[in-house]
């Protein structure tokens, strides 16, 4: 049965395809390469089906490993080949092309695990090949030193297919260290010159990186006080490159028993080596700077920290000023060259022994200092830091001034873990962004006491409502296709006595854990409508055949299980006269992943009397989109990381598919589409193309006070 054109069998199929051809030409087979093809298929859809399944399982990529062997795909180079087809085409032809792309993030993760996986299975595999040829070799050698005539011929016959045709490297030297026969396994690990092999000196064979056991163990072999030895060994090849290998030497006695010769087994490491070393590093380097990451910084803070002998440690937490600004203003793209630029200049810092700059995400970096004198140290390095971002930074054409806040811990090793230590760092730098910034301040053990618990923002909060300081600014809703302003999203903002403005990711998730989100989501929601009243009052004395503007209000997860949110929202749309589809609620995806009936509920009585409900933040919290039709949604919100490949020309074909793809699938279901954080012209009108009906997002206008969006629709209605 002929597959699906670009179906899945089809695409699993080309995907074997590729991979034959990849380790045929180094593959040691009768078979011919569409027979191997077949012979690899099984494996490709094991491989598949492990890349989509539910939970990671390593053992199946282990076995598909091993089947490599069984399918005597046993050089090196054939698994290289193997990784390198794995890692370019495997998501390609078995992922999920529609998923979002957090989940896109984590198939390609589970991928290079796989990959991992295999080599280890693989290795496994040919080890115990290995140790099997390694008896066999044994055997044959002994039993060609202990018999005569036909017998001796026989063997020495047996132990020469064995030798020749292993696919380990095998070498045999007398007990002064002269190579006396070599197999072409071993010829080829070292490149192939058989005169720069045979010609050596086992103990000319000397590496940097050779543990200080690896001579003496073999010392030991040679004066016959021990039978084997097994090692991890590395080796010059004769063009300089290092081969690394796994080492087995075993003792060769003559009849009496005496030493005679050594044999030494040699498999290729080097491939799944330098694996290992790219997934160590991708786990433990920040993927855009190149920095030590979180993970890497804290292995190394431990270790500092841990340290005796009279040994301090100091840290600098870095935070740069206006990043946000700058991002947002810029566009993302713009933001992460500007953090390129910072990392390098950071870098440039820590130059001395036992120091080291680590980024810790977003526009968050960390540098370490350790020795015995780190509190004149600590202080040099935050000098240096702050002068590095002196001279501007140039990008696009502008000349980007870069300011930083930064907070210094310092103190004795052995007396505080590394998140204590972090944790009076961060507070320390909010301390110096709170002084104005652009500076670096100490920490303060009753500063960073009085911070931990947060109590003043929490007890502020209830006192704020009543003292009127919570205040609105309004972001329009435009639509794409003509332009024109359809309404606005409501943002809360908090005009903090002490602290200016905080935008509300530093106070809605204190006014959820104290219950107060309820209160505070009610007057968000009746200043909105009303605020909504007056633009429709307004707009249609002004301009008549205008559309009503509609606003959105959100609504947070303890709203939505508050026994008061249908009968709270109609008396305040009954007494602002307000009609309900001038009303839009916005909730998390996050929110409603698994909701049962009780908590959709609610929503459906409001979606009935024609108030609409938005889907937020649609593609970050992996729901089943079938699960779209339980939902009483009427309109998606796409995630701004949706759209980010858009901001410039020509836009990422694959971000282009998924929100065609997305569209396509909320319009089938009656669903409008409303697209967030638009930066650009670009991706204003490729989001037109593809049928997004509204959009938000700087390139329109920025959140401001509600006059800004009345004049805006003015222009609209009279242009």
């Amino acid at each position: 049965m002929t597959p699906e054109p670009d179906g899945p069998e089809d695409r699993l199929r080309r995907f074997a395809t590729i991979w034959s051809r990849a380790v045929f030409p180094v593959t040691s087979t009768l078979l011919t390469r569409p027979e191997l093809e077949d012979r690899l298929l099984p494996l490709a859809r094991r491989l598949s089906e492990a890349l989509r399944a539910r939970a990671f399982d390593a053992a199946e990529a282990k076995a598909v490993g091993a089947a490599l062997i069984d399918a005597h795909c046993t050089d090196p180079d054939a698994l290289s080949a193997t990784l390198d087809c794995v890692d370019a085409y495997l998501v390609l032809y078995c992922g999920t092309p529609d998923a979002a792309p957090g989940e896109q993030e984590a198939v390609r993760t589970r991928a290079s695990r796989l990959q991992h996986a295999m080599a280890a299975g693989f290795a496994q595999a040919l080890r115990e090949r290995t140790l099997a040829e390694q008896e066999a070799i044994s055997v044959a050698a002994l039993q060609a030193q202990g018999v005569v005539g036909q017998a001796l011929h026989a063997s020495e016959a047996r132990f020469r297919a064995v030798f020749e045709g292993a696919a380990i490297g095998i070498g045999i030297a007398d007990l002064e260290g002269n190579i006396l026969q070599i197999n072409g396994a071993l010829l080829r690990m070292f490149g192939g010159s058989e005169h720069a092999v045979r010609g050596r000196n086992v103990t000319d064979w000397t590496h940097p990186d050779d543990a200080p056991q690896v001579w003496r163990l073999y010392e030991e072999l040679v004066r016959g006080e021990r039978e084997h030895y097994h090692v991890e060994k590395a080796f010059y090849r004769p063009d300089g490159t290092v081969l690394w290998t796994n080492l087995t030497v075993s003792l060769l006695r003559d009849a009496d028993g005496r030493p005679e010769y050594q044999l030494a087994l040699m498999e290729d490491t080097t491939e799944r080596r330098l694996l290992n070393l790219r997934l160590r590093y991708e786990a433990t380097h920040d993927a855009l700077t190149g920095l030590p990451n979180r993970t890497l910084f804290f292995e190394r803070l431990e270790k500092a920290l841990s340290a005796g002998g009279g040994q301090r440690f100091g840290l600098c937490y870095l935070d740069l000023d206006g990043f946000k600004t700058i991002n947002d203003s810029l566009g993302h793209a713009a933001g992460d060259r500007l953090l390129v630029e910072v990392a390098d200049r950071l870098q440039s810092c820590a130059t001395a022994p036992g120091e080291m700059v680590a980024r810790l995400g977003g526009d968050e970096f960390v540098a370490l200092t350790t020795g015995p004198d780190t509190e004149r140290e600590v202080d040099e390095l935050a000098g240096r830091i702050m002068n590095a971002l002196v001279t501007p930074i140039s990008i696009d054409g502008r000349e980007l001034a870069v300011r930083g806040s930064i907070g210094i811990v310092e103190g004795p090793a052995g007396e505080r873990g590394p998140a204590e230590v972090l944790r009076s760092a961060d507070i320390t730098m909010y301390r110096a962004k709170s002084a104005g910034g652009n500076r670096f301040e100490l920490a303060d053990p009753e500063a960073d006491a009085r911070a931990i618990t947060r109590h003043g923002l929490t007890t502020a909060l209830p006192a704020a409502l009543d003292r009127n300081e919570f205040f609105i600014e309004y972001q329009p809703l435009v639509h794409l296709g003509d332009g024109s302003v359809r309404g606005a999203e409501a943002l809360v903002r908090w005009l903090h006595p002490q602290h200016g403005v905080l935008g509300p990711d530093r106070f809605i998730p204190l006014a959820e854990h104290t219950g107060l989100i309820v209160p505070l989501g009610r007057w968000v929601l009746e200043q909105s409508v009303r605020q909504a009243r007056e633009w429709q009052e307004r707009h249609g004395g002004e301009a008549a055949a205008a559309a009503p503007l509609r606003i959105n209000v959100n609504l947070s997860p303890c709203q939505l299980t508050h026994p008061g949110l249908v009968s709270d929202t109609v008396d305040i749309l009954e007494r602002s006269g307000l009609e309900p589809g001038a009303l839009c609620l916005e909730v998390t995806e996050s929110a409603l992943i698994g909701a049962d009936d009780d908590l959709l509920k609610p929503l459906r009585r409001l979606a009935e009397m024609g108030v609409d409900i938005a889907l937020d933040d649609f593609g970050t919290g992996y729901s089943n989109l079938a699960n779209l039709r339980r939902l009483p949604v009427s309109i998606l919100k796409l995630d701004r990381s949706f759209t980010q490949g858009m901001q410039q020309y020509p836009a990422d074909p694959v971000d282009l598919k998924i929100v065609e793809g997305i569209v396509t699938l909320a319009h089938s279901l009656d669903l409008a589409v409303t697209v967030e954080g638009v930066e650009t012209g670009a991706q204003a009108e490729q989001l037109r193309i593809l049928g997004c009906d509204t959009a938000q997002g700087w390139y329109y206008a920025r959140p401001g006070p509600p006059e800004r969006l009345h004049e805006l629709a003015l222009v609209d209605a009279t242009g």
